[in-house]
């Protein structure tokens, strides 16, 4: 068995890579070659206005033959006014996280990689936002309004930037030396003409896109600065309701699966939450943002439609549109750990642990 860090991720996994794979485990679950439920988190109180959150979700495919469950364990931290809210999360202290990927082979059973979720948590945001946007976007797109600047930030570029001819990137950040930063990495990285504005209307005004990629958990994108034929789409924050009432297609990657022993569990939220002491007061001062669901006015399209031809995301130059995942986070780490894990073991990277200690004698 095989420990990854971040680090092999980096040597062996492209962004064109992270797109295909997750593409053909969108095509799985539409096939029923694939299988994963919502995202769902237990929460608990822990102290000092934090909250404790375990979040777990898990995905698979017959026809690769590999299945995961990612594992995240946090505290939470709400802090800020009204507007300008946002979530810090640590495990252990500020700046350490815990996030895992538990590879296994459905043919045998065999776990066969741990992998840290960092850099695959970054990649498999930004890809789907470019699958959203090669399928939503207008072709010639060119001008991207970026809210936030951090990882998140940095990976959707480099995304977008793999399935649109984007010229120019408008980037806001509440810190402008983040900001500041972050435009003059994307120049020197990607030559794209970068700027960074002073607030968040400046990054909407004039662009082809608007991408939300903050660790606010309030209303980010802004209807009244969005122009025709904007594509949007939103990993960090939400959308005000002006934004909302000016959606003409909303374009969801895909639904996570209906158990088949409880057809009345199926939900369209992006994850289901249980809570202990749900009377304790530390809720009232925790939003954790809103779960997405898509709401009744704009046409609401299926990715899986548009990829097997029957239906068309865009239809019109002057439409603005919206794509977002749905609750499907389940098939998107099978898919990408599997490919990390094949080019690690390709190369010789990893740390390689004995399988036995993970296996025993006691049947279970």
């Amino acid at each position: 068995m095989l420990v990854l860090g971040n680090d092999v991720t980096a040597a062996v996994l492209t962004m064109p890579d992270v797109i295909a794979a997750l593409e053909s485990s969108y095509e799985d679950l539409a096939t029923g070659e694939g299988v994963c439920r919502p995202r769902i988190d237990l929460r608990f109180p822990a102290g000092d206005g934090r909250v404790y959150q375990w979040g777990t979700m898990e995905g698979g495919s017959a026809r690769t033959g590999y299945a995961a469950i990612r594992m995240k364990s946090d505290l939470l931290v709400e802090a800020g006014p009204d507007g300008a809210r946002t979530q810090e999360k640590y495990c252990v202290a500020p700046g350490r996280y815990c996030g895992l990927v538990l590879l296994l082979d459905i043919r045998s059973g065999e776990p066969l990689a741990l992998l840290n979720d960092g850099l695959l948590q970054h990649l498999r945001v930004g890809a789907d936002s470019a699958l959203g946007a090669r399928h939503a976007a207008r072709p010639d797109s060119r001008v991207l309004g970026l809210l936030g600047s951090g990882g998140t930030a940095r990976s959707h570029l480099e995304a977008l930037l793999t399935v649109l001819p984007l010229e120019r990137v408008q980037v806001y950040s509440p810190t402008r030396a983040h900001r500041d930063a972050f435009a003059a990495e994307a120049r020197e990285r990607y030559g794209v003409e970068a700027v960074a504005v002073a607030d968040g209307a400046a990054a909407h005004r004039g662009a082809d896109l608007v991408a939300g990629c903050t660790d606010a958990v309030g209303e980010v994108v802004l209807g009244e600065h969005l122009s025709p034929g904007t594509h949007l789409t939103c990993v960090g924050g939400l959308l005000d309701r002006r934004a909302v009432e000016r959606l003409d297609v909303w374009l969801r990657l895909g639904d996570a699966n209906t158990p088949d022993s409880t057809p009345g569990w199926a939900t369209s939220d992006e994850y289901v939450v249980y809570r202990a002491r749900p009377d304790d007061p530390v809720w009232a001062g925790h939003r954790h943002g809103r779960t997405r669901r898509p709401p009744r006015g704009p046409r609401r399209v299926a990715l899986s439609r548009v990829l097997d031809g029957t239906e068309r995301a865009r239809t019109d130059d002057r439409q603005i549109t919206f794509s977002e995942r749905g609750n499907i986070q389940g098939a998107q780490f099978h898919a990408v750990a599997a490919l990390v894990y094949e080019k690690a073991r390709e190369r010789g990277l990893g740390h390689e642990i004995p399988r036995d200690l993970l296996l025993q004698d006691i049947r279970d």
